[in-house]
């Protein structure tokens, strides 16, 4: 036989619209034009298959999810079916000892448990390196191998050029190796190292290096003071002691949950300043949208259940949640206290389970679509930077060709003057000048000969 129940669905706050519902319950029921979606609606239509029931859905009147008033009536969806207005409630209904006893649950379609939700930057320790975070590891890499290139340039240049390098079997050059990599490095610092290159050649590659650090250091030194601003409290929060043992970052939870009740019900010395905190300063929030904007926003923990929080982690790449979770329950459909069909249910909540629908169904509704803050600042890549590493390129190679065609006219005057052909001149120019220990060794022996006289 087919079944008929009124299914009310709740929203995390008190709704006031259609529209406005479905903002608020994301993914657990949504709108789609006329009709409804998200996981609580995939359930419902598994679970109906299962059991054999037709249902229609309906939205709970006062927007709340249950708790029991002072005069001992209860509010929101359990309220509905306490009062047989509703057969079943489906919603991330907390499965709970005073709701057991209001009306009947089923077993758990969903576990979960209370974190911590907090903008990355005051829940993680400032690193040794967070001097390197302006720029990925892909652009240091990049920046090391155009240090290294400009100041080989350099050494071979002076010793191409005869202007810098005029008499390589006597003449001791003054831009060898290690001042090439010592003048480079002062260039990058803006710091500089004489003394500079003579030759065209060498002006051209020095002045291309130059421009080089200019651009690279402004663009660190941007993106270092934004991502080091001062609304960050640099605070680390890894759990709930860490919140409770601080008063710097305001926390608080979703006024007259599940969550508030744990804490406030507690025997945990711990959990007790955490409950008595937020009584006093009333850091309460209305709804989970206000709960994740005002976590956002900085200086603010939000604390509730961990699958909503896991949610609004796969949404928003600022925030992040707490490792450390407490006090695990399950989420449960409601039904009249006593009625027959909450064994069915559960039997069919269990087969969903063993045959791996659940988590189907949240890795479905709970993927990430994270994206990322446009004010918030990321570290530059190396395709940000490609320009004017195009610009180094061009005059690391414009230098070295001006270096050589001006080797090649002196060789092609001296050859002239010899009677030698120019290739055999340059030849010999080239292993001179390139091979450093033969000019290392007559160096000292100028030098030598020197002391002697």
């Amino acid at each position: 036989h087919l079944h008929k129940y009124n299914i009310h669905i709740v929203a995390t706050c008190i709704i006031l619209c259609w529209s406005l519902f479905c903002c608020q319950n994301k993914p657990y029921v949504m709108s789609k034009g006329a009709q409804l979606e998200g996981f609580c609606m995939d359930l419902l239509s598994e679970i109906a298959k299962k059991v054999g029931f037709k249902y229609k859905v309906q939205l709970v009147k006062d927007g709340a999810y249950g708790r029991q008033e002072e005069s001992g009536n209860w509010n929101g969806m359990v309220g509905e079916v306490v009062r047989g207005e509703a057969d079943l409630a489906i919603a991330p209904l907390t499965l709970t000892a005073a709701r057991e006893k209001a009306v009947g649950m089923t077993k758990p379609f969903m576990q979960t448990g209370i974190s911590i939700l907090l903008r990355k930057d005051i829940s993680e320790d400032a690193g040794f390196f967070d001097f390197l975070s302006p720029f990925s590891a892909q652009t240091w890499v990049g920046i090391l191998i155009a240090y290294l290139g400009t100041a080989a340039c350099i050494f071979i240049v002076a010793r191409l050029v005869m202007k810098a390098w005029s008499q390589p079997q006597s003449e001791k050059n003054t831009f060898g190796l290690l001042h090439s990599l010592w003048y480079t490095a002062g260039a990058l610092t803006l710091q500089g190292a004489g003394p500079h290159p003579k030759a065209l050649s060498g002006r051209v590659i020095c002045s291309s290096w130059w421009l080089f650090s200019v651009v690279l250091l402004a663009c660190y030194f941007s993106n270092l003071s934004s991502t080091k601003t001062p609304e960050s409290s640099h605070l680390t929060v890894k759990g709930f002691e860490d919140l409770a043992n601080q008063d710097v970052i305001e926390y608080g939870c979703l006024a007259g949950s599940s969550t508030l009740a744990f804490f406030k019900n507690s025997n945990n010395p711990v959990y007790r300043r955490i409950y008595e905190h937020m009584e006093r300063t009333k850091s309460f929030v209305s709804s989970m949208d206000e709960g994740i904007r005002r976590a956002k926003e900085g200086n603010y923990a939000f604390i509730g259940e961990s699958v909503s929080l896991d949610l609004a982690v796969a949404r928003y790449c600022e925030l992040v949640r707490a490792h450390e979770v407490v006090g695990m329950r399950g989420y449960s459909i409601a039904a009249a206290l006593g009625s027959p069909i909450i064994k069915n249910l559960s039997v069919a909540i269990l087969q969903l389970s063993e045959a791996g629908e659940l988590a189907y169904l949240q890795s479905k509704w709970w993927a990430s679509s994270c994206i990322a803050d446009k004010g918030k600042v990321s570290a530059v890549q190396p395709h940000n930077l490609k320009g004017i590493f195009l610009v180094l390129s061009l005059g690391l190679g414009l230098g070295t060709i001006v270096a050589v065609l001006e080797l090649t006219f002196k060789s092609r005057r001296r050859a002239a003057e010899h009677k030698k052909t120019c290739c055999s001149v340059l030849t010999e120019e080239l292993s001179v000048r390139l091979r450093t220990s033969s000019g290392n060794r007559s160096q000292e022996n100028v030098d030598k000969d020197k002391e002697k006289a």
